[in-house]
Protein backbone atom coordinates (compact mmCIF):
# COMPACT_ATOMS: atom_id res chain seq x y z
CA UNK A 1 0.00 0.00 0.00
CA UNK A 2 2.80 2.09 0.88
CA UNK A 3 4.61 1.82 -2.61
CA UNK A 4 1.51 2.81 -4.26
CA UNK A 5 1.06 5.54 -2.40
CA UNK A 6 3.99 6.86 -3.56
CA UNK A 7 3.71 5.78 -7.07
CA UNK A 8 0.51 7.88 -6.98
CA UNK A 9 1.85 11.44 -5.48
CA UNK A 10 4.70 10.89 -7.93
CA UNK A 11 2.28 10.91 -10.82
CA UNK A 12 0.41 13.42 -8.95
CA UNK A 13 3.81 15.67 -8.86
CA UNK A 14 4.54 14.58 -12.24
CA UNK A 15 1.44 16.00 -13.91
CA UNK A 16 2.07 19.78 -11.60
CA UNK A 17 5.01 20.02 -13.08
CA UNK A 18 4.01 19.19 -16.27
CA UNK A 19 0.72 21.49 -15.93
CA UNK A 20 3.51 24.16 -15.05
CA UNK A 21 5.72 23.63 -17.94
CA UNK A 22 3.02 24.12 -20.03
CA UNK A 23 1.11 27.46 -18.51
CA UNK A 24 4.84 29.04 -18.63
CA UNK A 25 5.31 27.82 -22.22
CA UNK A 26 1.70 29.51 -22.96
CA UNK A 27 2.44 32.82 -21.24
CA UNK A 28 5.56 32.79 -22.97
CA UNK A 29 3.91 32.17 -26.48
CA UNK A 30 1.19 35.06 -25.45
CA UNK A 31 3.88 37.30 -24.44
CA UNK A 32 5.69 36.84 -28.04
CA UNK A 33 2.19 36.84 -29.80
CA UNK A 34 1.69 40.48 -28.98
CA UNK A 35 1.56 42.18 -31.87
CA UNK A 36 2.69 45.88 -33.10
CA UNK A 37 3.22 48.06 -35.84
CA UNK A 38 6.77 48.49 -36.71
CA UNK A 39 9.85 48.54 -38.94
CA UNK A 40 10.06 44.68 -40.23
CA UNK A 41 13.82 43.43 -41.24
CA UNK A 42 15.31 40.16 -42.16
CA UNK A 43 18.62 39.12 -41.66
CA UNK A 44 20.75 38.44 -45.15
CA UNK A 45 22.73 35.59 -44.76
CA UNK A 46 24.75 36.01 -47.90
CA UNK A 47 26.02 40.05 -47.42
CA UNK A 48 28.91 40.50 -47.19
CA UNK A 49 30.35 38.75 -49.94
CA UNK A 50 33.42 36.37 -48.99
CA UNK A 51 36.07 38.48 -48.09
CA UNK A 52 39.93 37.48 -50.76
CA UNK A 53 42.73 36.99 -49.89
CA UNK A 54 42.35 34.66 -46.99
CA UNK A 55 41.36 37.81 -44.95
CA UNK A 56 39.54 37.43 -41.84
CA UNK A 57 38.19 40.22 -38.98
CA UNK A 58 39.35 41.03 -35.69
CA UNK A 59 36.99 43.04 -33.22
CA UNK A 60 34.75 45.01 -35.92
CA UNK A 61 34.28 48.48 -33.88
CA UNK A 62 32.84 50.52 -36.24
CA UNK A 63 30.04 51.50 -38.78
CA UNK A 64 29.03 53.77 -40.95
CA UNK A 65 27.52 54.23 -44.41
CA UNK A 66 28.00 57.14 -47.26
CA UNK A 67 25.73 58.34 -49.58
CA UNK A 68 26.23 55.78 -51.77
CA UNK A 69 24.76 53.37 -49.50
CA UNK A 70 28.55 52.12 -49.26
CA UNK A 71 29.00 50.30 -45.89
CA UNK A 72 32.58 50.79 -44.47
CA UNK A 73 33.38 49.36 -41.24
CA UNK A 74 36.67 49.74 -38.91
CA UNK A 75 38.01 46.39 -37.39
CA UNK A 76 41.00 45.73 -35.08
CA UNK A 77 43.32 43.55 -37.33
CA UNK A 78 45.50 42.68 -33.90
CA UNK A 79 42.57 41.47 -32.17
CA UNK A 80 43.48 37.36 -32.18
CA UNK A 81 43.31 35.19 -29.42
CA UNK A 82 45.35 32.24 -31.11
CA UNK A 83 48.19 32.50 -33.57
CA UNK A 84 46.16 29.63 -35.35
CA UNK A 85 43.43 32.17 -36.26
CA UNK A 86 45.83 33.67 -38.42
CA UNK A 87 47.99 30.87 -39.63
CA UNK A 88 48.93 31.85 -42.86
CA UNK A 89 50.37 35.53 -41.09
CA UNK A 90 52.50 33.44 -38.86
CA UNK A 91 53.58 30.76 -41.69
CA UNK A 92 51.71 28.21 -40.03
CA UNK A 93 49.13 27.24 -42.65
CA UNK A 94 47.40 28.63 -46.02
CA UNK A 95 45.11 30.93 -43.94
CA UNK A 96 44.30 33.05 -42.51
CA UNK A 97 45.49 36.58 -43.13
CA UNK A 98 44.39 39.78 -41.16
CA UNK A 99 42.22 42.29 -43.33
CA UNK A 100 43.56 45.82 -43.81
CA UNK A 101 41.80 47.93 -40.56
CA UNK A 102 39.13 49.67 -42.93
CA UNK A 103 37.02 47.83 -45.34
CA UNK A 104 34.68 49.27 -48.01
CA UNK A 105 31.68 47.71 -49.28
CA UNK A 106 29.43 48.52 -52.05
CA UNK A 107 25.63 47.57 -51.75
CA UNK A 108 25.83 44.34 -53.50
CA UNK A 109 28.47 43.42 -50.95
CA UNK A 110 31.53 43.63 -52.44
CA UNK A 111 34.62 44.27 -50.88
CA UNK A 112 35.42 47.22 -53.10
CA UNK A 113 38.42 48.90 -51.60
CA UNK A 114 40.52 48.37 -48.15
CA UNK A 115 43.13 50.60 -46.17
CA UNK A 116 44.33 51.93 -43.02
CA UNK A 117 46.98 51.11 -40.04
CA UNK A 118 50.19 52.80 -38.88
CA UNK A 119 51.78 54.88 -41.82
CA UNK A 120 55.38 54.42 -43.19
CA UNK A 121 56.02 57.65 -43.15
CA UNK A 122 54.63 58.74 -39.79
CA UNK A 123 52.53 61.69 -40.67
CA UNK A 124 50.21 60.65 -38.30
CA UNK A 125 49.73 58.22 -35.46
CA UNK A 126 47.51 55.47 -35.99
CA UNK A 127 45.01 54.77 -32.64
CA UNK A 128 46.63 51.49 -30.32
CA UNK A 129 43.03 50.59 -31.07
CA UNK A 130 40.75 52.01 -33.69
CA UNK A 131 36.92 52.79 -32.60
CA UNK A 132 34.66 54.04 -34.55
CA UNK A 133 34.47 55.28 -38.37
CA UNK A 134 31.98 57.82 -39.96
CA UNK A 135 31.49 59.26 -43.06
CA UNK A 136 30.94 62.96 -43.23
CA UNK A 137 28.94 64.46 -46.53
CA UNK A 138 32.57 65.44 -48.38
CA UNK A 139 33.24 61.28 -48.62
CA UNK A 140 35.91 62.15 -45.81
CA UNK A 141 36.53 59.22 -43.57
CA UNK A 142 36.60 60.12 -39.50
CA UNK A 143 38.29 57.31 -37.15
CA UNK A 144 38.73 57.61 -33.24
CA UNK A 145 40.77 55.32 -31.11
CA UNK A 146 40.10 54.08 -27.86
CA UNK A 147 43.48 52.41 -26.72
CA UNK A 148 45.89 54.08 -24.58
CA UNK A 149 47.56 57.18 -25.64
CA UNK A 150 44.29 57.75 -28.03
CA UNK A 151 43.78 61.37 -27.45
CA UNK A 152 43.10 62.34 -31.15
CA UNK A 153 40.71 61.73 -34.23
CA UNK A 154 42.11 60.75 -37.77
CA UNK A 155 40.28 62.19 -41.04
CA UNK A 156 40.82 60.86 -43.91
CA UNK A 157 39.40 60.80 -48.30
CA UNK A 158 37.43 58.52 -48.82
CA UNK A 159 40.41 56.37 -50.68
CA UNK A 160 42.47 56.40 -47.36
CA UNK A 161 44.74 59.57 -47.83
CA UNK A 162 45.30 61.70 -44.86
CA UNK A 163 43.98 64.95 -44.06
CA UNK A 164 44.03 65.87 -40.38
CA UNK A 165 45.15 64.38 -37.28
CA UNK A 166 42.49 66.11 -34.54
CA UNK A 167 44.28 66.38 -31.10
CA UNK A 168 47.48 65.42 -29.60
CA UNK A 169 48.41 61.64 -29.39
CA UNK A 170 49.29 61.08 -25.80
CA UNK A 171 47.33 63.27 -23.86
CA UNK A 172 45.69 62.43 -20.37
CA UNK A 173 42.43 62.01 -18.99
CA UNK A 174 40.70 65.52 -18.88
CA UNK A 175 37.29 66.12 -19.58
CA UNK A 176 37.92 69.76 -19.36
CA UNK A 177 40.46 70.18 -22.14
CA UNK A 178 39.86 72.12 -25.48
CA UNK A 179 43.27 70.38 -27.44
CA UNK A 180 42.75 66.90 -27.60
CA UNK A 181 40.21 63.93 -26.37
CA UNK A 182 39.77 60.83 -24.13
CA UNK A 183 39.70 57.50 -26.02
CA UNK A 184 36.98 58.55 -28.50
CA UNK A 185 34.00 55.98 -29.17
CA UNK A 186 32.41 57.30 -31.86
CA UNK A 187 31.99 60.68 -34.03
CA UNK A 188 28.47 61.73 -35.81
CA UNK A 189 27.46 65.08 -37.78
CA UNK A 190 25.04 67.68 -37.83
CA UNK A 191 26.08 68.85 -41.45
CA UNK A 192 23.81 71.84 -41.26
CA UNK A 193 25.52 73.05 -38.75
CA UNK A 194 29.22 71.83 -40.31
CA UNK A 195 29.54 70.13 -36.77
CA UNK A 196 30.95 66.99 -35.34
CA UNK A 197 29.12 65.17 -32.95
CA UNK A 198 32.43 63.48 -30.36
CA UNK A 199 31.46 60.15 -28.04
CA UNK A 200 34.07 61.43 -25.92
CA UNK A 201 34.57 58.50 -24.06
CA UNK A 202 36.27 55.82 -23.03
CA UNK A 203 38.78 57.94 -20.75
CA UNK A 204 36.71 61.10 -20.87
CA UNK A 205 33.21 61.74 -19.82
CA UNK A 206 31.45 63.99 -22.04
CA UNK A 207 30.51 64.94 -25.49
CA UNK A 208 32.27 66.89 -27.33
CA UNK A 209 31.52 69.67 -30.56
CA UNK A 210 33.84 70.32 -32.83
CA UNK A 211 33.92 72.28 -36.21
CA UNK A 212 34.48 69.80 -38.83
CA UNK A 213 36.49 72.34 -41.16
CA UNK A 214 39.05 73.57 -38.15
CA UNK A 215 38.63 70.67 -35.54
CA UNK A 216 38.41 73.23 -32.90
CA UNK A 217 36.04 72.15 -29.47
CA UNK A 218 33.17 74.53 -29.68
CA UNK A 219 31.60 73.13 -26.51
CA UNK A 220 31.28 70.11 -24.49
CA UNK A 221 29.00 68.89 -21.69
CA UNK A 222 28.62 65.90 -19.39
CA UNK A 223 25.28 64.22 -18.00
CA UNK A 224 22.57 66.50 -17.46
CA UNK A 225 24.28 68.90 -18.84
CA UNK A 226 26.71 68.97 -16.47
CA UNK A 227 29.72 70.33 -16.41
CA UNK A 228 31.97 66.74 -17.05
CA UNK A 229 33.62 65.21 -14.21
CA UNK A 230 36.71 62.64 -14.14
CA UNK A 231 35.52 61.50 -10.63
CA UNK A 232 35.25 57.62 -10.42
CA UNK A 233 31.59 56.71 -9.02
CA UNK A 234 32.47 53.19 -9.04
CA UNK A 235 30.49 50.42 -10.69
CA UNK A 236 26.84 50.92 -12.12
CA UNK A 237 24.42 49.57 -9.54
CA UNK A 238 20.80 49.20 -10.43
CA UNK A 239 19.52 49.58 -6.79
CA UNK A 240 20.98 53.27 -6.68
CA UNK A 241 20.14 56.56 -8.18
CA UNK A 242 21.81 57.42 -11.44
CA UNK A 243 24.77 59.54 -11.29
CA UNK A 244 24.83 63.08 -12.22
CA UNK A 245 27.75 62.04 -14.73
CA UNK A 246 28.34 59.72 -17.53
CA UNK A 247 30.52 56.78 -16.59
CA UNK A 248 33.13 55.45 -19.39
CA UNK A 249 32.50 54.50 -21.92
CA UNK A 250 30.45 57.32 -23.79
CA UNK A 251 29.50 55.51 -26.73
CA UNK A 252 27.48 57.52 -28.91
CA UNK A 253 26.01 61.23 -29.23
CA UNK A 254 23.81 61.15 -32.50
CA UNK A 255 22.14 64.62 -33.90
CA UNK A 256 18.83 64.13 -35.03
CA UNK A 257 16.70 65.99 -37.45
CA UNK A 258 15.07 68.38 -35.03
CA UNK A 259 17.75 69.38 -33.19
CA UNK A 260 18.41 67.62 -30.61
CA UNK A 261 21.28 64.91 -29.12
CA UNK A 262 20.79 61.11 -28.38
CA UNK A 263 23.89 60.16 -25.53
CA UNK A 264 24.77 56.84 -25.14
CA UNK A 265 25.25 56.72 -21.90
CA UNK A 266 26.62 52.65 -21.95
CA UNK A 267 27.46 51.22 -18.54
CA UNK A 268 24.32 53.59 -16.62
CA UNK A 269 21.68 51.77 -18.99
CA UNK A 270 20.74 54.93 -20.43
CA UNK A 271 19.88 57.00 -23.07
CA UNK A 272 20.03 61.07 -22.20
CA UNK A 273 18.66 63.29 -24.78
CA UNK A 274 20.14 66.92 -25.05
CA UNK A 275 19.13 70.40 -27.54
CA UNK A 276 22.64 70.60 -29.79
CA UNK A 277 23.60 73.50 -27.48
CA UNK A 278 23.83 70.90 -24.74
CA UNK A 279 20.88 71.57 -22.33
CA UNK A 280 19.53 68.13 -21.10
CA UNK A 281 16.16 67.48 -22.19
CA UNK A 282 14.81 63.82 -20.86
CA UNK A 283 16.58 60.20 -19.95
CA UNK A 284 15.42 56.66 -20.74
CA UNK A 285 16.97 53.76 -18.91
CA UNK A 286 16.73 51.05 -21.18
CA UNK A 287 17.05 47.16 -19.36
CA UNK A 288 18.32 48.64 -16.37
CA UNK A 289 18.94 45.66 -14.52
CA UNK A 290 21.89 45.30 -17.16
CA UNK A 291 25.32 45.43 -15.41
CA UNK A 292 28.91 44.95 -16.60
CA UNK A 293 28.86 46.52 -20.41
CA UNK A 294 25.58 47.92 -19.98
CA UNK A 295 23.42 47.61 -22.62
CA UNK A 296 23.08 51.26 -24.62
CA UNK A 297 26.09 50.24 -26.94
CA UNK A 298 24.82 52.00 -30.51
CA UNK A 299 22.28 54.55 -32.08
CA UNK A 300 20.82 54.73 -35.62
CA UNK A 301 17.78 56.55 -36.60
CA UNK A 302 15.14 55.02 -38.74
CA UNK A 303 15.50 57.18 -42.31
CA UNK A 304 12.00 58.82 -42.80
CA UNK A 305 11.89 62.30 -42.58
CA UNK A 306 10.82 62.54 -39.27
CA UNK A 307 13.48 60.03 -38.16
CA UNK A 308 10.40 58.25 -36.36
CA UNK A 309 11.99 54.92 -34.74
CA UNK A 310 15.58 54.81 -33.24
CA UNK A 311 17.41 51.50 -33.51
CA UNK A 312 19.79 50.60 -30.48
CA UNK A 313 22.24 47.91 -30.18
CA UNK A 314 22.58 46.30 -26.72
CA UNK A 315 25.76 44.33 -26.95
CA UNK A 316 25.21 42.96 -23.24
CA UNK A 317 21.69 41.69 -24.24
CA UNK A 318 22.46 40.69 -27.48
CA UNK A 319 19.27 42.37 -28.80
CA UNK A 320 18.12 45.42 -31.27
CA UNK A 321 15.43 47.16 -30.21
CA UNK A 322 12.87 49.33 -32.33
CA UNK A 323 12.18 52.20 -30.29
CA UNK A 324 9.39 55.53 -31.05
CA UNK A 325 11.87 57.97 -30.77
CA UNK A 326 9.98 60.44 -29.47
CA UNK A 327 8.71 58.46 -26.30
CA UNK A 328 11.85 56.63 -26.03
CA UNK A 329 9.55 53.54 -25.35
CA UNK A 330 10.16 50.42 -26.93
CA UNK A 331 8.26 48.42 -29.87
CA UNK A 332 9.70 45.58 -30.99
CA UNK A 333 12.90 44.07 -30.40
CA UNK A 334 14.77 41.42 -32.13
CA UNK A 335 17.96 39.09 -32.23
CA UNK A 336 19.46 37.07 -29.90
CA UNK A 337 22.75 35.54 -28.93
CA UNK A 338 24.80 33.00 -31.10
CA UNK A 339 26.73 32.79 -34.03
CA UNK A 340 24.58 31.89 -36.55
CA UNK A 341 23.01 34.94 -38.98
CA UNK A 342 20.52 37.03 -37.12
CA UNK A 343 22.23 36.71 -33.53
CA UNK A 344 25.25 38.41 -32.27
CA UNK A 345 27.71 37.96 -29.90
CA UNK A 346 28.35 41.42 -28.43
CA UNK A 347 26.81 43.32 -30.97
CA UNK A 348 28.68 46.85 -31.31
CA UNK A 349 27.58 49.10 -33.88
CA UNK A 350 24.59 50.10 -35.99
CA UNK A 351 24.12 52.18 -39.41
CA UNK A 352 21.24 51.99 -42.13
CA UNK A 353 21.62 53.41 -45.61
CA UNK A 354 19.12 55.16 -47.39
CA UNK A 355 16.59 52.37 -47.91
CA UNK A 356 16.15 51.52 -44.14
CA UNK A 357 18.77 48.61 -44.30
CA UNK A 358 20.62 48.06 -41.08
CA UNK A 359 24.38 47.60 -40.72
CA UNK A 360 25.07 45.68 -37.60
CA UNK A 361 28.89 44.79 -36.25
CA UNK A 362 30.08 42.99 -33.65
CA UNK A 363 33.46 42.95 -31.17
CA UNK A 364 35.51 40.63 -28.91
CA UNK A 365 34.82 37.29 -30.03
CA UNK A 366 31.99 38.11 -32.97
CA UNK A 367 34.49 39.87 -35.39
CA UNK A 368 31.47 40.29 -37.83
CA UNK A 369 29.16 42.28 -40.15
CA UNK A 370 25.94 41.84 -41.08
CA UNK A 371 23.28 43.08 -42.87
CA UNK A 372 19.20 43.44 -41.61
CA UNK A 373 17.04 44.07 -44.81
CA UNK A 374 14.48 46.87 -44.56
CA UNK A 375 10.57 44.87 -45.45
CA UNK A 376 8.41 47.52 -44.57
CA UNK A 377 5.86 48.78 -41.33
CA UNK A 378 4.32 45.97 -40.89
CA UNK A 379 2.88 43.33 -38.00
CA UNK A 380 5.77 41.89 -35.84
CA UNK A 381 5.63 40.08 -32.39
CA UNK A 382 7.01 43.05 -29.58
CA UNK A 383 9.89 39.85 -29.14
CA UNK A 384 10.56 38.43 -32.33
CA UNK A 385 13.21 36.62 -31.95
CA UNK A 386 15.99 35.92 -34.88
CA UNK A 387 14.76 37.22 -38.03
CA UNK A 388 15.45 34.61 -40.31
CA UNK A 389 14.32 34.92 -44.12
CA UNK A 390 10.71 34.17 -44.95
CA UNK A 391 9.65 31.49 -47.55
CA UNK A 392 9.32 33.24 -50.75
Amino acid sequence: MSRRKTLIRAGALATAIAALAIGQSALDLTARARVVQAPRFEVDPQWPKPLPNHWVLGNVIGVGVDDRDHVFIVHRNDTFNAEQEIGAANKLSECCVPAPPVLEFDPAGNLVASWGGPPADKQYVWPASNHGVAIDNKGNVWIGGNGEGDSHILKFTHTGKFLQQIGIPGQPTNSRDTTHFGRVAKISFDLKANEAFVADGYANHRVAVLDMNTGRIKRYWGAYGNVPSDSNYGPYNPDVPLIPQFRTPVHCAEPSVDGLVYVCDRPNDRIQVFEKSGKFVKEKQIKPQTKGDGSVWDIAFSKDPQQKYIFLADGKNERIYVMDRQSLEIITEFGDGGRQPGMWFAVHSIATDSKGNIYTTETYEGKRLQKFAYKGIGSVATSQGVVWPTKR
